[in-house]
């Protein structure tokens, strides 16, 4: 077996090899509008004084992320028209590399203050591209693998072209806006992401099959054609359903306040809304794919079908399956396997758009100290955390893991909450351990230590998480199962953002973290749960479908 390379051994590899240098361009392009969206957006609105509610409803452009696999088979299986002479991963990645770019501009020509709808639309429409961007990149990374370019190797170069981008769309962006202004910045990763589609039309293209045969799940049994397609429906109504809920909510909450009529309330929406959106989106389709597990099942493969009939058996395979395989081998057991999902990460997902409001507005640090702590050491505490956390895994086993991992991230939330407080506790801590005779500012020092806390546990419970979801998975559904349940870990903290804005606005910082907090300890119960679940059918396991290695 190869040497398995790492850091810059692992840079330099990638670009001795075509597809691996490719795989880097790629991983890099997949990162930029991912952190430009989701984090550095947040900085630039903060500067502009736009509300914590406001920047919260903003925030659920992320969930476009979390609903990709929705429109994934149908990204899978479409030749474009005009430019499908590229070949099918690389026009689809020619066309959101380059609507990627214009939307970036869209941005910094627009101004948020006095037009945040449009500034909003552009946002929404780039996250859209972003995330059917990585699902071409997802297929095209497996496709084009081959014995020297492994899937491990590409996922690795992968990795390191999404940090390159996390450090250049973070920590350089607010460098750059500090000497610069943001629309300049936003217009320049908008041509950087026009390099990205240069490099795009030399890619070596996938080796692709014309049928559905190189599907993984072809030739899974199915039900007849009249289920199948009743089961898509419902499913597809009711995510069509929560979507065009969320969208009307967010364009409501971005019109211009009317003056004496008080505007839409975003914890008002969570409360009522929130839980049907989880049935719609969760529950529902899980009762659907059990449903139709119980149903005779054929291959299916052997019937002629049209174009359209073939595309909508492919999002049967790719969307219902997969969970029906799931709550079939769980049984009741999958409605905690579902909640632990939902709620694991919630801790840190719920805020993650307010920290750069909160390091640069609140607290008042500056661009290059917030570049300084939260991109460049912040990334290498997440590194330790990520190791930690796989020497947990070998020492430990994964239930403890994912136990400490819940644990931590929930109280590092209260590392926050004291930060918003002054920071007295992080002072007696710096002082017991001598951290105030270093040298370095002591506020500074609180920022590094907050820092630190957060990002060490954010690295060990996401090795702890993945670790369980993929435990989880069957072999044999492995790939498509992963993106579905990973899809779900962020939607309650997706949702949950609007209210968190609006709370803040209200009560400020520190009891929202003291809340945060709390719901990161329900995440530690859910898991104990699944753990004593684990032992009481540890006797039955050997009568289980064979599942994928923690």
């Amino acid at each position: 077996m190869a040497e398995k390379k790492k850091g810059f051994a692992l840079f330099r590899a990638a670009l001795t090899n075509r597809k691996t240098a490719a795989m880097l361009m790629l991983g890099f392009a997949s990162g930029l509008p991912f952190v430009l969206l989701i984090g550095t957006l947040n900085a630039w609105l903060g500067e502009l004084k736009i509300s914590l509610a406001t920047i919260g409803v903003l925030s659920w452009i992320g969930l476009a992320y979390a609903f990709k696999f929705l429109w994934s088979p149908v990204v899978d299986r479409l030749r474009l028209p005009l430019i499908g002479g590229l070949g099918r991963r690389r026009s689809w990645l020619v066309l959101c590399q380059g609507a990627l770019a214009l939307s970036l501009w869209g941005l910094a020509g627009t101004d948020p203050v006095t037009a945040i709808g449009s500034f909003a639309g552009i946002a929404v429409l780039a996250a859209f591209l972003s995330a059917t961007q990585d699902v071409v990149i997802d297929a095209w990374r497996i496709e084009i693998a081959d014995e020297s370019a492994t899937v491990e190797f590409l996922s690795a170069v992968y990795q390191l072209g999404n940090r390159l981008s996390a450090l250049t769309g973070g920590a350089l962006a607010l460098v750059l806006a500090a000497r610069l202004d943001w629309p300049t910045v936003y217009t320049g990763f908008g041509f950087a992401m026009l390099v990205a589609v240069a490099a795009t039309l030399f890619l070596p293209e996938a080796r692709m099959d014309a049928d559905d045969a190189a599907h993984p799940l072809s030739g899974h049994a199915v039900p007849d054609r009249g289920k199948r397609m009743l089961a898509l429906a419902i499913v597809a109504t009711c995510w069509g359903w929560a979507i065009l809920v969320l969208g009307s909510f967010m364009v409501s909450a971005l019109q211009p306040p009317v003056p004496g009529v008080p505007g839409p309330s975003a914890g008002d929406f969570t409360r009522m809304q929130g839980p049907w959106i989880i049935i719609a989106t969760v529950i529902i389709p899980a009762l659907v794919a059990a449903w139709t597990r119980r149903l005779p099942q054929h291959a299916g493969d052997g019937e002629a079908m049209g174009g359209a009939r073939a595309a909508a058996d492919h999002c049967y395979r790719a969307l219902i399956l997969p969970l029906a395989e799931i709550v079939d081998r769980l049984k009741w057991g999958a409605i905690l396997v579902l909640a632990l999902i939902l709620l694991y990460r919630i801790a840190d997902s719920i805020w993650a758009p307010f920290a750069f409001p909160f390091y640069l507005d609140f607290l008042g640090y500056s661009n290059d100290e917030v570049a300084f702590a939260s991109k460049l050491f912040g990334v290498w505490m997440t590194i330790a955390g990520v190791a930690l956390g796989g020497y947990m895994l070998a020492a430990w086993g994964r239930m403890p893991t994912l136990v400490a991992g819940g644990a931590v991230a929930a109280l590092s939330n209260l590392l926050y909450a004291d930060l918003a407080l002054g920071g007295p506790a992080i002072d007696g801590f710096m002082h017991l351990v001598a951290l105030d005779r270093l040298g370095v500012e002591p506020r500074m020092m609180r920022l590094l230590v907050a820092i630190c806390g957060e990002n060490i546990a954010g690295g060990l419970a996401g090795t702890a998480f993945v670790a369980y979801i993929s435990s989880i998975t069957a072999r044999e559904y492995s790939a498509v199962q992963y993106a579905l349940l990973s899809s779900m870990t962020f939607l309650v903290g997706a949702l949950g953002r609007a209210a968190t804005g609006e709370a803040i606005d209200k009560v400020g910082y520190a009891t929202v973290f003291y809340v945060t907090a709390a719901l990161g300890g329900v995440a530690v119960l859910l898991v104990l749960a699944e753990w004593w679940r684990g032992a009481a059918r540890g006797p039955r396991r050997a009568q289980e479908p064979e599942v994928s290695p923690a």
